[in-house]
């Protein structure tokens, strides 16, 4: 066999660990490694229009699949543009080697053209970060970081200038059978003994499920019948089951709805299953706690426990459920899914097209798409008000998937990681909700979508504004100022310049007629629905004085409005 240059081993090792597609933008840097791609022809190459979206799309799919996701970007700026793309694995714990380029050996440290300091910048983004300066590095450092970027669950950043792309590998890249996805951990059965022994204490018991318990959909299920124990989840979760599976009451939170969060308030015992919740304030301040993670940091730091127990979710419950016993009472169950029944007929009557003869709410909108979507569909959901609509309306079946910037919560991410899931599989529906201010922050991404033939269905809830961050402020007590609107270009139009499909929803009466044509178009859409702007997000458990704020806050602004004047 030949020897390979760097560029040629990292594309080699690539391929054999089994990724198949990289995400970035050309550049002279990089020029020795595409053009190794161009020669190999066994990992797709799909250029971006702006490097965070190539970071999104990486993103996007390790998120997905817990496997590996690659995106690169050129010296300086090029790579610069990745970062805040890559806070999504971050903040997620997905994988994603991000490649940078570098300027020449012979050149650093001479503030040459585009020169910076790529190791420190992704420092705090990476949980592992390294330039290779010399072709003797590579084998170990290419090992290393995919090692790390799957042992840590984070993003791993390598940086090579061109010198050392184009020049002779020292040989193979060492050990690739351990670069793979962590396997399950099975608990010390001492723990299980002790979780046993709080479970038997406790007349009532909920469960909250987390990511951590995708793939325990069985076990799960057993749990809730073996304890008559509701199930709850958070957003990241609420794929695991079906919307009407009758063990699975609902979200907690914002994302979520009243049943849930009194659940978790009222039950003597909580079981926390592969979740890192960040709101603490809806996780019970009375009542015991075992918490169940792989993470041993997680343990314990949202909310006081009784027992931490270190541990996959699926053998943990595998192993309970060799134990528990059967319960014979009903009572705590019965409650919690009667008020289920309750809140979900609120949630119907909401997305009822029909409430309004002329105005298109967005709760309509999330409820049709979700329920005219392919059995299979991959629902993805930008940050904002939208998640709120999205998240709460949305009627997964059990065998789709949804994804959004869980623990970044960031605005404007979810085109690139839709492009990204999309790619994955293009004969897979992948459906994008997203607000208007998210869909202009990267709007070129689109062209991403049209030219690589990603059939992404893009639906733009169009309010005029910041809808969330206008609620917020309406929260605290103050109407809404300048920056929270603006004016928005025509989606469908843009849609159809870029060589798309464009489509509007401006009425009910025809909402459901748009919807399926929107959602039956083979190649790539948007909908732009012009939704209420005034529509007000239905929340658990809103407190009287924060109640009061909205009043004195929209006081505020219809005298501002009958005046002409500004609002004080």
């Amino acid at each position: 066999m030949m020897a390979q240059t760097v560029a040629e081993l990292l594309v080699d090792t690539l391929a054999k660990i089994g990724v198949t597609q990289i995400f970035g933008i050309v550049g002279d840097a990089l020029n020795p490694f595409t053009d190794a791609l161009r020669r190999d022809g066994r990992i797709e190459w799909i250029g971006v229009r702006h490097e965070e979206g190539a970071a999104l799309a990486a993103a996007g799919q390790a998120k997905l699949t817990g496997r590996l996701a690659v995106c690169c970007g050129t010296t300086g700026p090029g790579a610069n543009h990745l970062v805040s793309g890559l806070y999504e694995a971050r903040k997620d714990h997905a994988p994603v080697l991000a490649i940078s380029g570098h300027v020449p050996s012979e050149l650093r440290g001479t503030d040459y053209l585009q020169e910076d300091d790529p190791v420190a910048l992704f420092n705090d983004v990476a949980v592992y970060s390294q330039l290779i300066a010399s072709p003797a590095q590579a084998p170990a450092v290419f090992h290393q970081a995919i090692a790390e970027a799957y042992g840590a669950r984070g993003v791993a950043h390598i940086s090579l200038p061109p010198d050392v792309f184009a020049a002779k590998a020292a040989g193979p890249v060492p050990s690739l059978a351990t670069l793979r996805e962590r396997p399950e951990v099975a608990p010390a059965p001492a723990d299980i003994d002790a979780a046993l022994a709080l479970i038997g204490g406790a007349e009532t018991i909920a469960v909250f499920c987390g990511d951590g318990c995708h793939g325990a959909k069985a076990e799960l299920s057993a749990l809730s019948e073996r304890l008559h124990a509701p199930l709850m989840h958070t957003y990241r979760g609420k794929d695991i089951m079906a919307y009407d599976d009758p063990h699975w009451i609902g979200g907690v939170g914002l994302i979520g709805g009243q049943p849930g969060v009194d659940a978790l308030q009222d039950a003597d015992l909580m079981l926390m299953l592969g979740t890192d919740y960040p709101y603490s304030d809806f996780l019970p301040k009375k009542g015991k706690v075992v918490q169940i993670d792989e993470r041993a940091f997680a343990l314990g730091r949202r909310t006081p426990i009784a027992l931490g127990v270190i541990g996959s979710v699926r053998p943990a419950l595998q192993m309970l459920l060799e134990k528990l016993p059967q319960r014979s009472d009903t009572a705590f169950f019965d409650k919690v899914s009667s008020d289920r029944a309750k809140w979900d007929a609120m949630l119907d009557g909401k997305a009822d097209p029909t409430r309004s003869k002329d105005l298109v709410h967005p709760q309509a909108v999330a409820r049709l798409v979700s329920d005219h979507a392919a059995h299979d569909a991959v629902f993805v959901t930008d940050t904002g008000e939208i998640t709120l609509w999205a998240g709460n309306w949305t009627r997964q079946r059990g065998t789709q998937r949804i994804s959004g910037s869980f623990n970044n919560a960031a605005v404007g991410t979810g085109l690139g990681m839709a492009n990204g899931i999309q790619a994955l599989d293009r004969n897979r529906q992948t459906i994008l909700h997203v607000g208007d201010g998210g869909m202009v922050m990267l709007l070129g991404e689109f062209m991403t979508t049209v030219e690589h033939k990603l059939p992404v269905k893009v639906v733009v809830y169009d309010n005029a504004g910041w809808g969330l961050v206008h609620f917020e402020m309406e929260g605290a007590g103050n109407p809404a100022t300048k920056g929270s609107t603006f004016p928005n270009p025509d989606f469908a139009a843009f849609a159809r310049a870029c060589g798309a499909e464009g489509f509007t929803a401006r009425d009910p009466a025809t909402l459901s007629e748009t919807v399926r044509a929107f959602l039956a178009t083979p190649g790539p859409a948007i909908l732009h629905a012009v939704v209420d702007p005034a529509e007000i997000p239905t929340m658990p458990h809103i407190e009287i004085g924060k109640a009061w704020k909205f009043g004195i806050a929209k006081a505020k602004e219809t005298w501002a409005h009958l005046t002409g004047g500004e609002v004080a």
